[in-house]
């Protein structure tokens, strides 16, 4: 039985698949010949992360196929519903990289409150010349302790993120579409277990006044619309710092750089674009705005999780 990794899998997930018996290929194939090649060559399950798009055409066009995973938590690239209508085995890796996007997630914080991806570029540039314009630039940072956090999706990855910023002293909040009960509990290793105070999703809004800190771990509208909008802009409070580690288009970028050019919006850190993998220059150059290439959960760690989750529900599905 033939699997087709086309966006990798890590050397512990493929030797786990070939020890079961499976032939692994890792050689990426572009999208406009995906179809011809799983049918020329004969696979049954298809492994992607976010690169690959797995649509109704290639559902309906490879008999073949009958297991198609996704690396990692969102599958806005795969039509789920449709595939599992016809047969086929749908599933992703949502405990896998959790603990990694929320690292990531809160070492931006810490770099947007000091300026630090700023002060990154500029002082190996003009550090020699310019120090002490430089000191009194990057000097008006703001600490983490004491302040709010607000979580907008909180499934694993907010919880996560919610354990690291208990620990460094915040204060959480979280919203949530699924009904929650009114307290989650979540572990601090070492430290024990705190309440989270969770609201439902229509209280998005009189939360985000409330805000210090917002971070998005949620996925675009079901109609495609962006979550955050000028009209949620205009509820934050001025000097807000913003995270998005979800996906590209959950926040509407124009509507961004009018409220970081207002002062609305003090910093961002953006891991994920609209029009990946090309982002727009505009973001990348502003100063304001931490940027790193949607590496949210590629760690060493995870991406061995990954695979490793990924070979188990193969070998389960087929074996």
């Amino acid at each position: 039985m033939k699997i087709l990794a086309n966006d990798g899998i890590s050397p512990e997930g493929k030797q786990k698949l070939e020890s079961a018996g499976f032939e692994v290929v890792t050689e990426t194939v572009p999208q406009d010949k995906l179809i011809q090649e799983i049918n020329d060559k004969g696979y049954v399950g298809l492994v992607v992360r976010s690169a690959t798009t797995v649509r109704k055409e290639v559902i309906d066009s490879c008999p073949n196929l009958k297991f198609i995973g996704r690396g990692g938590v969102g599958m806005d690239n795969i039509d789920v519903a449709y595939a599992r209508e016809k047969g086929l085995v749908v599933e992703n890796t949502p405990a896998a990289s959790s603990q990694s996007v929320a690292e990531l997630v809160l070492g931006t914080m810490f770099s947007i409150s000091r300026s630090l991806h700023d002060s990154f570029k500029n002082m190996p540039l003009n550090g020699e010349s310019e120090f002490k314009t430089l000191k009194k630039k990057y000097g008006k940072g703001v600490e983490l302790r004491g302040k709010t956090l607000l979580i907008v999706g909180f499934g694993r990855i907010g919880q996560s993120l919610a354990s690291y910023a208990l620990g460094v002293g915040m204060k959480v909040v979280a919203i949530d579409k699924n009904e929650y009960i009114a307290k989650i509990p979540v572990t601090i290793e070492g430290a024990g277990v705190f309440n989270v105070e969770l609201k439902t999703s229509t209280d998005l809004n009189s939360e985000l006044a409330n805000a210090d800190y917002i971070s998005l771990h949620v996925p675009k509208q079901s109609d495609g619309g962006a979550v955050i909008t000028k009209k949620e802009f205009a509820l934050m409070k001025n000097g807000v710092r913003i995270v998005n580690a979800a996906r590209g288009g959950v926040i509407n970028e124009d509507d961004l750089l009018v409220a970081l050019n207002s002062g609305k919006v003090a910093n961002i850190a953006l891991d994920v674009f609209e029009n990946e993998p090309n982002p727009r220059k505009d973001l990348l150059n502003h100063e304001l705005i931490a940027t790193t290439p949607h590496i949210g959960a590629a760690t060493v760690e995870a991406q061995a999780r990954i695979g490793i989750e990924l070979a188990d529900k193969i070998i389960a599905t087929f074996k």
